[in-house]
């Protein structure tokens, strides 16, 4: 199933919470039911991804992921992809792997039509700080802050998508305009890949929820 950022209910974030306080690299998915899955890479070196019932990861509910899709290896401290023998191929954030690609906290993968999120809770590093970086995150300023709660709160509800830009400025009372400057701003501070835009501001809402910066008591007591 693909993988839905904005779909994640409370449950599911705490669950999210709890694999990032162990501190080690996981994989987090959806299966055939839509169920949320995470598998941890703490205790392995290397994980094979495809339709085979024998891979690590069997994705035997994608048609088009191959037999023997891709593999993950360890390198040194990091982790990486390799396309295996895939006839439609490996991306990380939208773009084909050709070779071996590195991987950082927040990459979202796909095989087929299956999408991963690929989580390091404690990768740091100057030139790729990921977005939930407390020293990032705290040059988040109030009034984006509050950009950022309108967005994330039709999210309190199962399978809602974000607010959109006239809804935010509604609820602020803040021009349209204003909102969008805002967002513009955001996009950059949680170093959001270029997506098509409804992608985009999804997974905005999706790594303000995963950091902490806006919390389950932000969304009840917005209205």
């Amino acid at each position: 199933m693909p993988f839905a950022a904005q779909d994640f209910t409370f449950a599911e974030r705490a669950a999210q919470r709890e694999s990032d306080a162990r501190g080690e690299p996981y994989l987090l998915y959806r299966d055939e039911a839509s169920a949320q899955r995470i598998l941890s890479l703490g205790s392995r070196e290397r994980l094979t991804v495809g339709r085979l019932h024998g891979s690590d990861l069997a994705i035997g509910w994608d048609p088009e992921v191959s037999r023997a899709h891709a593999r993950l290896e360890q390198v040194g401290e990091k982790w990486t992809i390799l396309d295996g023998l895939s006839r439609n191929g490996t991306f990380v954030n939208g773009e084909r792997v050709l070779g071996r690609s590195r991987l950082r906290d927040h990459d979202v993968l796909r095989v087929g039509r299956t999408e991963m999120l690929f989580r390091d809770p404690l990768e740091r590093g100057v030139e790729t700080a990921p977005p939930a970086n407390a020293a990032r995150l705290a040059h988040v300023t109030d009034a984006q802050r509050r950009v950022l709660v309108g967005l994330c709160r039709p999210l309190a509800t199962p399978g809602s998508s974000p607010a959109s830009n006239g809804e935010i400025a509604a609820k602020l009372h803040l021009s349209v305009e204003a909102v969008r400057t805002h967002l513009k701003a955001l996009f950059q501070r949680f170093e959001v890949p270029d997506l098509p835009q409804n992608r985009k501001r999804a997974e905005l809402a999706r790594r303000a929820l995963a950091s902490g910066v806006v919390g389950p008591r932000d969304l009840q007591a917005a209205d």
